[in-house]
């Protein structure tokens, strides 16, 4: 019975369902008309400015005599550009994670003390309240691990005496915790999926003090918890390059508009998670390394630049693939002419991929990265050039990893959180106005009509 009447509703709801799309319904050239900004977007691809911050910078152009002229794309954090600060723990052999996490929190690029003492909190605070992974991780797992992350991240507010307490020292406190929490809860919950969902064996690795963050979590996902030098390096630069990306992506925006309404730090780390778990956002490259596998399957000629633009054609035509119309992977809001964090990220995937055996198939990335957007160019009309970002690398770099694609956005949001705290603090600290942009209402007036007369 009870089936029978889901049923009759699931009817009434798909009826209901149409009369709430033909009445939500906006006519596309009133946003013209009162020249609205959708997506916070000017109609030349600029973004409106909200706000203004000192941690991430996204650099893409100059303006010469009025002339907007597009560069080659740097990023920076805290005005350190994210290829030096790549270049200088690389060079040294360490770990780059949480430097970037100390830069991006305090401000400034710690010394080998202050360094040593910040990775010493973050292995202190690498654990969770006792039995929290049998009870909310284990005994409720999800197909989605950025589900997971979300339900866990509200889930701690019950364990925290002063989770409502907005201080600075409190919330850095919080946000440390989160950031050295973050992989335990990620991985535990792809272990519980993999688990109770693919029917393999469950591994559950405490995680080790002496590791890094990147480190650990190989150690973690992995059944033998054994990993390379490069490995770990990689994955720890894909960490970095991901932590952050100025004010302006959705992520971080919802970040300062949670912010900026007073609540809790572990509120604003689940709606933050709930913008990145968006396929716009956080989980475009595994629609990279989906685009991929599709191509591998139909192209006879991996070396074939033809018949891989006629791919692509394909792909633009809405014939290939997911027939989205789009080359995922290709493509920035910001970027024109590079993506800085593909750049650094390219050069160590192909490492990797020779390390691996797999030099056939980076050598099929690369060739898409240069053949994609002269196809775009001359099927699209554009306001702006195209290149490769950080997603069409990061997911072959994951792959390369072993990391499964369940985990593909959950590594991004383990990175994010570092960035999502530092402009919580930022947006603290200058007590701004609660952020409520305008909207323009374009309904017709109508008078109330009695229910009897309807």
């Amino acid at each position: 019975m009870r089936n029978s009447k889901i049923k009759e509703h699931k009817e009434e709801i798909e009826a209901l369902s149409k009369l709430a799309q033909k009445n939500n319904y906006i006519d596309p050239e009133l946003f013209t008309k009162y020249q609205v900004k959708r997506g916070l977007r000017d109609l030349d691809g600029k973004g409106v400015l909200v706000g203004l911050t000192e941690i991430g910078e996204v650099h893409s152009y100059i303006i010469e005599e009025n002339e907007t002229i597009p560069v080659p794309g740097r990023l920076m954090y805290r005005g350190i550009d994210v290829t030096e600060l790549s270049n200088g723990f690389i060079k040294s052999g360490k770990n780059g994670f949480e430097e970037t996490c100390y830069l991006l929190l305090f401000g400034d690029l710690p010394n080998e003390k202050q360094l040593a003492d910040f990775e010493q909190i973050l292995a202190d605070y690498r654990h969770l309240p006792d039995d929290f992974v049998r009870d909310l991780i284990l005994k409720a797992p999800s197909r989605d691990i950025m589900n997971v992350l979300a339900r866990n991240v509200l889930a701690l507010y019950s364990f925290d005496d002063r989770a409502d307490d907005t201080s600075i020292p409190n919330v850095l406190e919080q946000c440390i915790r989160l950031i050295a929490c973050f992989p335990l809860i990620a991985v535990y919950g792809y272990q519980a999926y993999s688990h109770y969902y693919e029917k393999k064996s469950l591994f559950i690795h405490s995680p080790k003090p002496e590791l890094s963050t990147a480190e650990n979590i190989l150690h973690m996902l992995r059944p033998d918890s054994q990993f390379t030098k490069l490995e770990a390096t990689l994955l720890d630069l894909a960490l970095v390059l991901h932590a952050e990306h100025g004010g302006g992506n959705n992520s971080t925006f919802v970040t300062h508009v949670v912010t900026s309404t007073g609540t809790d730090t572990y509120s604003v780390m689940a709606a933050a998670l709930g913008s990145l778990k968006g396929p716009r956002h956080g989980g475009a490259n595994i629609k990279v390394v989906q685009m991929f596998d599709d191509m591998k399957s139909n192209l006879k000629d991996w070396d074939n630049e033809k018949e891989i633009e006629e791919y692509l054609v394909k792909l633009l035509k809405k014939e290939a693939f997911d027939r989205s119309g789009l080359i995922y992977g290709i493509g920035h809001a910001v970027y024109s002419i590079s993506d800085p964090r593909c750049v650094i990220l390219k050069e160590y995937a192909e490492k990797l991929a020779k390390e691996k055996g797999l030099e056939a198939e980076f050598n099929l990335y690369s060739k898409v990265e240069e053949l994609a957007p002269k196809v775009i160019s001359e099927m699209r009309k554009m306001y702006k050039g195209v290149s490769a970002n950080v997603d069409f690398y990061s997911g072959f770099v994951y792959s390369m990893l072993g990391i499964p694609r369940e985990m593909f956005t959950p590594i991004f949001a383990i990175s994010r959180i570092a960035g999502w705290s530092a402009h919580r603090v930022e947006e603290i600290v200058n007590a701004g106005k609660i952020i409520r942009p305008a909207y323009k209402s374009v309904a017709k007036r109508r008078e109330y009509v009695d229910i009897e007369k309807r």
